[in-house]
């Protein structure tokens, strides 16, 4: 738990296993796990442990079941979540955290008027409590009402718990000065936001870890070494992926909207499972060696069928979770930064349409940077390693492509938003799908996009995010030496 309190989710999560492991009936282990599950981005895994506290403690728990409903608010499941946070306040009106969940999910679910009022049933309980600003301060933004929310943030920062703005609250506020155009304030938000997240003990970058893990899949995934490593076969009868690649805040849930809305293709969202594949590389190929190394094993007579079954792995999970939906014969999986393991993903699917959204790096930069976000080895803290890694990431994937013959199409955010149906046009012939209208009108999704875009992609295209990074060239200006050229191999440049 004090791990989870610091964000450590991943040194949790060893933790919380081993709490199941031990003590498997006790329902504490599991909602421990559905805790730290649910905010990895695993709520279908979550949600199992959830209902087995459930079972194994025999009766309806009011802070469990709100647990539960928020796990399901996570995987889109809005019917279901409201019914269950009914439920739980029915059980005991008195939860603070329980209402402000409820109000979120309705905000997620664009019920604004609803979540208006389940505030204000919170603010009855815990008059000026903080965080029921913060949520009413999420909601006028939701609805265009900026000055209202900016004003809500400047009572909690002068307010008499003497605590001030917190993290989340900080980059809510520079959001929202950002949209007012108020850049330099919002940066100064941005900036201390970030600053406090690691004076706090917020994960810092691991930089050595990054590059070292970047060096072994460039030295394994060369055109020498792959000429003579088998690929797994293609399954025709089951449901195929179309892997959306792309940095945090490049425009991926954008594309994973825009292709969802076609009525052969399931979202996946944002799927674990090639990590955990290369992961379990070692165990399930019976290699001494770790990941990409322990691909040397395929070439063993008994693991030359290996990638069949690390394939097979993958598309048990997605069976596993219901993620494919009756009708559909495609499913998306847009994990960020799943291009680390371009080369991983190009050998269990041979034939998978790879799709890597790209966006000006300064706009990603900045936009990753107004954002609390732990992908990416935690570099999201400070301009400089975000910077340092999106280039390390880019140059392996411009390795890949070197080495490698991959089924891939490298799209551009700014191009879909200024032209968006050819350009859609080609995703869905690229993905070997016939065209749709309705994937014109992504916005009128009603799934839920679990990352930071969620509230961007229910309105209609818009080119205000398209180099936003203009309003911030001179706070930009430590990493444009390091982006340089990059910006420059990816055809973009740098305007004022």
């Amino acid at each position: 738990m004090l791990l989870f309190g610091r964000g450590h989710l991943a040194e949790a999560e060893g933790h919380a296993r081993n709490a199941v492991r031990i003590a498997p009936t006790d329902p504490v282990s599991h909602n421990l796990m559905g805790m730290i599950l649910t905010e990895m981005n695993r709520p279908q895994v979550g949600e199992f442990h959830y209902r087995r506290a459930l079972e194994l403690l025999g009766h309806r728990q009011p802070i469990l079941l709100a647990n539960l409903a928020w796990n399901l608010k996570n995987q889109g499941k809005m019917a279901e979540s409201r019914a269950l946070y009914e439920e739980s306040v029915g059980l005991d009106p008195s939860i603070l955290q329980t209402l402000l969940g409820w109000a979120r999910m309705e905000e997620t679910d664009r019920d604004f008027a609803r979540a208006d009022a389940l505030l204000d049933q919170a603010e009855a309980m815990a008059p000026g409590h903080p965080s029921i600003w913060l949520h009413r301060a999420v909601v006028r933004g939701r609805t265009k009402h900026y000055d209202e929310a900016l004003a809500i943030l400047d009572r909690i920062a002068l307010s008499s718990s003497g605590t001030g703005l917190g993290t989340n609250e900080m980059l809510e506020k520079g959001r929202l000065l950002d949209k007012m155009g108020r850049f330099d304030e919002a940066f100064e938000a941005f900036s201390g936001g970030k600053r406090l997240n690691v004076e706090q003990g917020g994960p810092v970058y691991m930089a050595a870890h990054a590059t070292q893990l970047v060096e072994r899949l460039k030295a394994y995934f060369t055109s020498s070494r792959l000429r003579i490593v088998p690929r797994a076969t293609t399954l025709e009868n089951n449901p195929k992926p179309i892997f959306i690649l792309g940095f945090p805040r490049s425009g991926t849930t954008m594309v994973e909207q825009t292709l969802s809305a076609h009525p052969k293709v399931s979202a996946g969202d944002e799927l674990t499972f090639v990590s955990d594949v290369a992961d379990l590389m070692p165990r399930m190929l019976n290699s001494p060696l770790t990941y990409p190394e322990a691909l040397a094993d395929l070439w063993m007579g008994d693991q030359c069928e290996g990638l069949n079954n690390l394939r097979d792995y993958y598309l048990q999970r997605v069976k596993q979770l219901g993620i494919v939906e009756p009708g559909a014969t495609r499913f998306t999986d847009k994990m960020p930064l799943n291009e680390t393991h371009l080369g991983l993903i190009a050998l269990m699917f041979p034939d998978a349409p790879l799709i890597h959204v790209l966006r000006h790096p300064l706009d990603i930069v900045l936009s990753v940077y107004s954002n609390h976000l732990t992908h990416g080895f935690y570099c999201a803290n400070q301009l400089e390693t975000i910077a340092q890694h999106y280039v390390l990431v880019m140059d392996l994937v411009a390795h890949y492509r070197r080495e490698m013959t991959l089924k891939y199409l490298a799209v551009r955010y700014e191009d879909i938003v200024e032209d968006q149906e050819p350009n859609v046009r080609q995703i869905l012939a690229f993905a070997d799908l016939p065209f749709d209208k309705g994937c014109l009108k992504f916005h009128e999704n009603k799934r839920y996009a679990r990352t930071a875009s969620y509230a961007q992609v229910t309105e209609q295209l818009y080119d205000k995010s398209r180099y936003r990074y203009r309003h911030y060239l001179k706070h930009l200006a430590p990493v444009i030496p390091i982006l340089e050229p990059t910006i420059a191999r990816l055809g973009y440049s740098i305007d004022g």
